[in-house]
């Protein structure tokens, strides 16, 4: 038995509806490793929990699992807003976040989050970056001024397979824009962070 698979038993198994997007993911879309999977849902399920925040906002939607394990956690009355850039990932994710067994609304837009989200005026309490490297730095500035203190944005692939301390990789654009948000982040005093060697590295950020 790997170390994984030790975590793994010794974690709170998904539910069924969960468990089921996940098989689909794995049957019917190429690059299902994208999805967050059981070990990370069950970290931001928890974390919605102990949170209870009343609107969540997710860049980067894929298949809908990291949404639907974050509305797991949530209670009546709050949502997900869940932006995807992909219009052709809409047919498979919207029917499984429409279907979700949750009390937590989960709203799934297309389109490009820089344009659209501004105008919803949201006041944000959790954000989850996971979407294009090379715009993290920008995801981070666009989602901060809707931010208040105590919110906190999670944002994925931040160790980037251990990429950002691997010299192979310094000319890779996708490690060098990974680490630049990672310096970004550090070095704003506007938040408390740590960086969890979660899968691929899972960077969680308090606003002060």
């Amino acid at each position: 038995m790997t170390i994984d698979d030790y975590i793994l038993s010794h974690t709170t198994a998904p539910d069924d509806y969960l468990k089921r997007l996940y098989r689909a993911t794995n049957l019917h879309l190429l690059r299902p490793r994208m999805a967050s999977g059981h070990l990370q849902g069950q970290l931001l399920r928890m974390m919605m929990q102990m949170l209870r925040p009343r609107t969540v906002v997710e860049i980067g939607t894929y298949s809908g699992y990291s949404a639907l394990a974050m509305a797991s956690g949530m209670e009546a009355g709050g949502r997900v807003v869940t932006f995807e850039v992909n219009d052709e990932q809409e047919c498979f994710t919207r029917p499984w976040l429409e279907g979700a067994p949750y009390p937590a609304r989960v709203e799934m837009v297309v389109g490009d989050v820089f344009e659209l989200l501004p105008p919803m005026g949201l006041d944000i309490d959790v954000a989850f970056v996971d979407a294009n490297k090379r715009e993290y730095v920008a995801y981070y500035e666009l989602l901060m001024p809707m931010m208040h203190s105590g919110s906190v944005m999670l944002a994925d692939n931040t160790l980037w397979d251990g990429h950002v301390v691997d010299a192979a990789y310094d000319n890779d654009a996708q490690t060098a824009a990974i680490k630049e948000f990672n310096d970004h982040v550090a070095a704003d005093e506007r938040v408390e962070q740590l960086i969890l060697p979660e899968r691929d590295g899972l960077s969680v950020i308090r606003v002060r």
